[in-house]
């Protein structure tokens, strides 16, 4: 009726309550037609006298059915208050009998079911925390839906953005940026090197800088933007948020029964992580790569030819040292910290520690990678190549001919080859001698501790001056350990430089297309990681309460289901390419949880840390919450994830591809990936007992769903949609995170979710099969106040210009398509007309 009602915050802390507005007499849209009821809710200041619009409710759909009821209460945040202040609008029809709990709740003959006001009351303090600091902007609709038995059920569903797509990418371009800025400096400290490998360097040197300063202006423009924390598909194709994913925002659906404890569950919508400004004319990143490959084999290059796995050997060699030096050197000042207190149970757990790392750093360069890195390295240097001729690596040609590659290392007498066996051999002796001084040290101690008899003053001073001064052990010590520390600081010194070496031969072998195929996985990687880290959190805070999850957690990992609906036709055969190297490439990320120092926001954001070949994550968890982990994570220990893609297209692009195309990716990538998804629960049933998983009405096993999963897998047969049902309640049944994706997160992705969420009603709620149909269409649509139909869940971008006051855009679609044949326009034609005449009839 467009009254107003002002309702005044109380001077005490606010606690959960109901404030009820009664509304009558309000005028219907149409002829028999009940009204639709609009709730504005706003803030005045004081101060200021004006209204700040705090939150409303878009439309409340009643349909009456027989006896059914189907609410759609559809909820936008309007300002940031919305985090501080919720506020929940639940409506009904005022004649029927109501329970001053929960008005939304009843039962056939009128009793209300004890489900109180405070469905789960006053959440706890970590849920509420994290909703405040990484999910924002909900969107709610509230359902109510009849179960078999003819009672009722309440359905909730909200989706929120996550500040997540934008923080985690921000974060990886600065460590993207530092690497490359540590590469130019490792090149940099290879020393002189003869004029051709000398110019490869340069050219490198220029092609990271350039790489760097791309990202620093992309890192500059991210700064800048500020509104909404999604991107939407709209901006898919510029070139400053390229990093960023696309409509990434998490959806749950929380059930609340007369019969069953409340339920909840979580997706998390993306746009599938591909690389949409650079398009896909050439492919993806899948096969890109495998061309880059075989062209860096074929082309003759002015290098030296490292294949992949040596490259990866040299940043593993490199990442190796880099981790165990300091701990080597840092243990080395402990011990002769425990020896300066002559503490024996010291000086041995330290000791015991330093010998197991120095093993490690042994272990680590005793491989013929860096032997044959040094020989060629040795070759590079200026004036070798005037010794002897026929046995240099590639040079100028007087005649300024090209250079021609080798295809293996070279190797030359003039370099003496055992010097680096002897170098990293000095380290092993250091720590020998160290050991044996402890030992020494330590026979000394019994005889020192059983003079208990009190001795003369004179026999004190003798010991005193002429064996056993106060800082004996470590003065002794000393000597050893200096050694030690520079045997492993030369050992470094050098492998260092070899791998550098290495890595220029596989940067200079692929300028310039290995870069730019390098910052499109980074693109790409951004993209999956943002969505990643926004479940991980999710399921993290829901599971916090959940012991026997906590303890899959630590000891398994979880997996992440990805569930893909792109084809395998056009331009989306590139962006299936791009989403399987990215996901792919998440096995080199882990997750690790702290304590924050605050309950402050800025406090309980994740912080990625690491480089290229490995990431992690840091949750930190507020004090309290942190208190309640097992002790495992307490203590800081890395949590696995293990991604895994299954594919099904289900387009009419997807028809096309299977008739006429190639189908072989999808089946390649779903079969692929059916193989980690059974080596997980292979893993998980060795692990953690059956009663840690959650427990669904479908008692089917787990054991004949993998089954059925992989027979499906190889069977051939056209959209085949049962793998993309089983992949994800095996998802859900082994407490994973479940992802779904299609070119942009809207129209196919949102068919998916609400599909799942009305099967998961039917199998695990009870919802009454005679409602399904219509329950899922209430789902996927909302009545707008012109009473034009339109979709809810398939755009996410709708919802925010809705939420803003603006007119939902609408998408054309090219029916290029129709060209393919003559058949197809003529049946386009005749279904377009009986469309129409049932359309206007």
């Amino acid at each position: 009726s467009g009254k107003r009602y002002f309702i005044s915050p109380p001077l005490s802390p606010p606690v959960p309550g109901i404030e009820g507005v009664l509304c009558l007499n309000l005028i219907g849209c149409g002829r028999d037609r009940k009204p639709n009821a609009l709730i504005q809710v706003a803030v005045i200041d004081p101060r200021e006298q004006y209204l700040v619009s705090h939150t409303c409710t878009e439309i409340v759909e009643v349909r009456i059915a027989c006896s059914c009821f189907f609410y759609s209460l559809s909820h936008f945040a309007l300002s940031n208050l919305y985090l501080f202040f919720p506020v929940k609008c639940s409506l009904c029809p005022f004649p029927r009998s109501l329970h001053p709990g929960f008005p939304m709740v009843e039962t056939e003959e009128g009793d209300m079911d004890h489900i109180t006001a405070d469905v789960q009351q006053a959440q706890k303090v970590r849920t509420c925390v994290c909703v405040c600091v990484f999910f924002k902007n909900p969107i709610c609709k509230v359902y109510r839906f009849q179960t078999v038995d003819s009672k009722w059920m309440l359905v909730r569903e909200q989706m929120d953005e996550c500040t997540l797509s934008f923080s985690i990418p921000r974060q990886l371009l600065n460590l993207y940026i530092q690497e490359d800025m540590r590469r130019i400096h490792d090149l940099r400290d290879l020393g002189d090197l003869s004029p051709h490998w000398d110019n490869l360097r340069k050219e490198v040197t220029s092609r990271y800088g350039q790489v760097i300063a791309a990202y620093q202006e992309t890192l500059a423009e991210l700064d800048k933007i500020t509104g909404p924390s999604f991107k939407p598909s709209c901006s898919k194709a510029q070139r400053y948020l390229e990093f960023i994913p696309i409509n990434l925002h998490t959806q749950r659906m929380r059930v609340t029964c007369p019969r069953k404890t409340d339920a909840f569950y979580d997706v998390v919508t993306v746009g599938a992580p591909a690389a949409h400004f650079q398009g896909f004319k050439g492919g993806g990143l899948r096969r890109l790569l495998g061309r880059h490959e075989a062209e860096k084999k074929s082309t003759a290059y002015q290098c030296i030819y490292y294949s992949p796995e040596h490259t990866a050997k040299a940043q593993e060699v490199l990442n190796s040292v880099g981790q165990l030096q300091p701990l080597i050197s840092g243990l080395a000042d402990q011990l002769l910290q425990a020896a300066q207190q002559r503490s024996a149970p010291s000086l041995r757990e330290v000791l015991k520690t330093l010998a197991e790392k120095t093993e490690q750093f042994v272990h680590a360069l005793k491989d013929e990678l860096v032997k044959s890195a040094l020989l060629a390295l040795h070759a590079a240097r200026p004036g070798y190549v005037t010794k002897n001729q026929t046995q240099t690596l590639p040079s100028q040609n007087p005649e300024g001919g090209p250079v021609l590659r080798q295809d293996s290392i070279p190797c030359h007498k003039e370099y003496d080859e055992e010097e680096w066996d002897r170098v990293w051999a000095d380290v092993a002796k250091s720590l020998s001698c160290v050991i044996a001084m402890v030992d020494k040290l330590q026979e000394q101690e019994p005889v020192n501790n059983n003079q208990e008899q009190p001795i003369s003053d004179h026999a004190l001073a003798d010991v005193i001056t002429s064996h056993n001064p106060s800082g004996d052990w470590r003065e002794q010590l000393c000597p050893l350990v200096v050694r030690l520390k520079d045997c492993v600081e030369e050992v470094v010194k050098r492998a260092k430089r070899a791998m550098t070496f290495v890595l220029l031969q596989e940067a200079a072998c692929s300028i310039p297309q290995g870069l730019y195929l390098k910052q499109r996985r980074d693109v790409v990687f951004s993209q999956a990681l943002a969505a990643l880290a926004c479940g991980f959190v999710m399921r993290l805070y829901a599971g916090m309460e959940d012991r026997g999850f906590l303890k899959q957690l630590h000891l398994v990992g979880l997996v992440a289901q990805f569930e893909s609906l792109l084809s395998t036709y056009s331009e989306e055969i590139g962006m299936l390419e791009d989403m399987e190297v990215g996901i792919s490439d998440l096995h080199r990320v882990a997750f690790k949880i702290t304590q924050s120092k605050t309950d402050e926001p800025c406090d309980l954001q994740p912080v990625v840390i690491g480089r290229r070949d490995h990431y992690t994550v840091e949750v930190p968890l507020p004090p309290l919450a942190f208190q309640t982990l097992p002790d495992e994570m307490k203590e800081g220990k890395v949590l696995q994830i293990y991604p895994v893609l299954f594919n099904v297209g289900i387009n009419e692009q997807q028809t096309i591809a299977e008739r006429f195309g190639d189908i072989s990716l999808q089946e390649r990538i779903n079969q692929r990936n059916f193989e980690i998804l059974d080596g997980y629960y292979k893993s998980l049933n060795d692990k953690v007992p059956p009663e840690c998983l959650p427990c669904f009405e479908t008692q089917t096993d787990l054991k004949e769903l993998l089954e059925t999963l992989g027979q499906n897998v190889i069977t051939k047969k056209r959209k085949n949609v049962e793998i993309l049902w089983l992949a994800g309640t095996i998802c859900r049944r082994l407490n994973g995170i479940r992802f779904t994706s299609c070119k942009s997160a809207k129209d196919r992705t949102s068919m998916s979710v609400t599909l799942e969420q009305c099967a998961l009603l039917r199998d695990e709620h009870q919802l009454n099969k005679d409602y399904f149909i219509r329950a899922l269409d209430c789902m996927r649509s909302r009545l707008t106040q012109g009473g034009v139909l339109c979709q809810w869940d398939s755009d996410p971008e709708a919802a925010c210009s809705v939420a803003e006051n603006k007119p939902a855009s609408r998408h054309f679609y090219p029916i290029a398509l129709l060209l393919v044949s003559s058949h197809l326009l003529v049946v386009w034609l005749i279904l377009s007309l009986v469309f129409l005449l049932a359309k206007y009839q």
